[in-house]
């Protein structure tokens, strides 16, 4: 009797538990997708003035990072400029799949701003990520993508 009485409490405790968890972790996920990531989109004139903070996605190196999304073409030519007074940036292009399709720590001029050509092979919903290299800080920053006319 009392192994029947075991086995009797297994079902009765077993399926809630499992139940209650599956739910559980399923209202995770959809809090997960609607609350907590979500890129801003970029302004139309692709150039802008932001300040990145501690409230920003942190990169797990010490510092943040601030996501746009931006629609691109196939076959667009790219440059996207960084620059800020406050901190080492970088920019990084995520493609819809997440893969980094390019990433460019500091620009030509020898400063820590920012500077990166590419060109897109897939049209696509894309996240340009602005973030501080390492634990380099927050603070105000210009972003400017600009969509380069092809060589005639």
């Amino acid at each position: 009797m009392n192994k029947a009485l075991t086995a009797a409490l297994r079902k009765i405790i077993i399926f809630p538990v499992t139940l209650l968890t599956f739910t559980l972790s399923i209202n995770t996920v959809f809090a997960q997708k609607s609350n907590l990531y979500s890129p801003i989109p970029l302004p139309s004139s692709t150039e802008l003035s932001d300040t990145l903070s501690d409230k920003d996605i942190p990169t797990g190196q010490g510092g943040f990072a601030r996501d746009y999304t931006v629609k691109l073409n196939k076959g667009d030519n790219l440059a996207i400029d960084l620059s800020s007074e406050n901190f080492d940036g970088m920019i990084t292009l995520l493609a819809p799949d997440g893969s980094t399709v390019a990433e460019n720590d500091d620009g030509p001029d020898g400063t820590s701003n920012s500077l990166l050509f590419t060109r897109i092979t897939e049209t696509g919903n894309y996240i340009i990520r602005v973030r501080s290299f390492g634990e380099t800080g927050v603070g105000q920053f210009k972003l400017k993508v600009t969509k380069l006319q092809p060589v005639k």
